[in-house]
């Protein structure tokens, strides 16, 4: 079957994309696609995303199983789209305080912008010959009219009984992501009449990753109910580095003997990064006083994304003085590659089994409890058999259980003490302690389990019969839908 993508999170790289990585590498995936994945990543309708748009950055490698789209459907200048798209997630945010006159306008405001989307994806999925559409985290509000434009157009290309369709894959929804910017909500708490949900036509299929989102989707007015598919993890891999992760340390002058601390999140204002930034300066003022190696610390996200957080996480470093020890990576890619100086840049695989290989541990630190609907900082730990250290985050125990060996940070008061916890484990790992890597054992067997991978294999196979067992042509449909309208 061929698959298209179209992401909502107007990043080159994020932690959705690399999720998506790890289903189209597996090998059910492989067995169903045709490849390339065509995608679009949402680079010309993310407005707060404004160091990426239109078309995402120029310096950035693929993966060849995908080619990405760099089109701008919407004509208007680039302020003033900005703007438009910034003003119409606003309102809809707080649309249930509206008048009846401000709901018209902005109604209008929507429909402006909703027409040339569809037009875009309705061509998109004619050129490509598109049999279905992953959408990820395509139901929040972060661009309506992109959305309201992804529904018409699917429903022409998909009417009744032509098969394909809308696979719509949320890793988060309203009431449970609840960002705050300049102290006003970014979503609303609910759906409202704004918010195009799936369901809405027979070619919708509703996936979601957590039984959380599952539970919320119930309360949601729409017939569509939503199937909890987890996430796939990585396979990392033991055994001698190999030319390329020697090739890393030596570009950026990285010490091979010091063990890495990675920070798989990015760089944005709920992420906590500021909090992994601190607790590393306590860990790196135990190692001193113990005469142990000092990691270094690699921030996994682009510090473009969120300019005034990342200026405020930079500051940081300086303040704590540990500018020496901490990377920002700028995205990590969704695999390997050298750029055009010849520099490596290598994916989250080849990260995670540096920090393995190396006897460090992953960091993953949310300032606020109710932002994760998952939380993979240490599910990744916990497939690389590494130790891990959180804050506490609301979904945690539903998703981890009870007897994770992670070390938790309640509070800045508990800051040296959670460190000092950690680099016990990481040393104890390092020497073979029985007991301590009989945890992180416990730990890998207990996330393999809730991130089973039989789920998405049965979508899509699903998925792959559907469009396989029929003779029914869609680009005639789509053609003949559009003709009639």
């Amino acid at each position: 079957m061929k698959l298209a993508l179209v992401s909502g999170d107007g990043l080159p790289v994020s932690g959705l994309l690399t999720i998506f990585r790890n289903v189209v590498e597996a090998g059910f995936a492989r067995e169903s696609l045709e490849l390339p994945v065509v995608a679009d990543l949402g680079f010309s309708w993310r407005p707060d995303k404004k160091r990426f748009f239109p078309r995402g950055s120029s310096d950035l490698t693929y993966p060849d199983w995908m080619s990405v789209s760099t089109a701008v459907p919407v004509g208007t200048g680039r302020a003033d789209l900005l703007r438009e798209l910034s003003e119409i997630r606003s309102a809809v945010a707080h649309a249930d305080t509206m008048t009846d006159e401000e709901c018209a306008d902005l109604h209008r405001s929507v429909e402006s912008l909703a027409g040339p989307y569809e037009e875009y994806f309705t061509q998109w999925f004619d050129e490509h010959d598109v049999d279905w559409v992953c959408a990820v985290n395509m139901t929040l509000s972060d661009a309506v009219p992109v959305t309201l434009g992804l529904h018409r157009a699917a429903a022409k290309r998909w009417p009744a009984g032509v098969p394909g369709g809308v696979l719509f894959w949320d890793h988060d929804l309203f009431a449970s992501y609840s960002v705050f910017e300049e102290g006003a909500r970014v979503y609303p708490p609910a759906p409202n009449q704004f918010t195009p949900l799936p369901g809405t036509h027979p070619c919708h299929r509703w996936a979601v990753v957590s039984p959380g989102l599952a539970e919320e989707v119930k309360g949601y007015p729409t017939q569509l109910s939503a199937t909890t598919v987890p996430n796939i993890l990585p396979t990392v891999g033991a055994g001698e580095l190999q030319d390329r992760h020697h090739s890393f340390l030596e570009q950026r002058e990285l010490a091979s003997d010091r063990p890495l601390l990675l920070v798989p999140v990015r760089v944005f204002h709920v992420k906590g990064v500021e909090i992994s930034v601190s607790m590393f300066a306590e860990i790196k003022r135990i190692c001193e006083e113990r005469r142990l190696p000092i990691p270094y610390l690699l921030v996994f996200g682009s510090l473009d994304e969120d300019p005034p957080y990342a200026h405020k996480v930079v500051s940081l470093v300086q303040e704590l003085n540990v500018q020496e020890d901490v990377v920002f990576l700028d995205g990590v890619p969704l695999s390997s590659h050298q750029d055009a100086a010849g520099r490596w840049r290598l994916d989250e695989i080849d990260l995670l089994r540096m920090c393995r290989a190396g006897g460090g541990a992953v960091l993953f630190t949310p300032n606020t409890s109710d932002v994760e609907s998952v939380g993979l900082g240490p599910a990744l730990a916990a497939v690389s058999e590494v130790p891990c250290a959180i804050t506490d985050y609301a979904c945690f125990e539903e998703i981890y259980g009870t007897l994770s060996s992670c070390v938790k940070l309640s509070g800045g008061n508990e800051l040296s003490s959670a460190a000092g916890r950690l680099l016990d484990l990481m040393v104890k790992n390092s020497q073979n302690d029985p007991d301590v890597q009989e945890g992180l054992k416990r730990d890998k067997e207990k996330v393999l389990e809730s991130f089973d991978p039989e789920p998405w294999r049965k979508l899509f196979q699903e998925m792959a019969h559907d469009v396989a067992t029929s003779g029914t042509s869609k680009a005639s449909a789509s053609q003949e839908t559009s003709g009639s309208s």
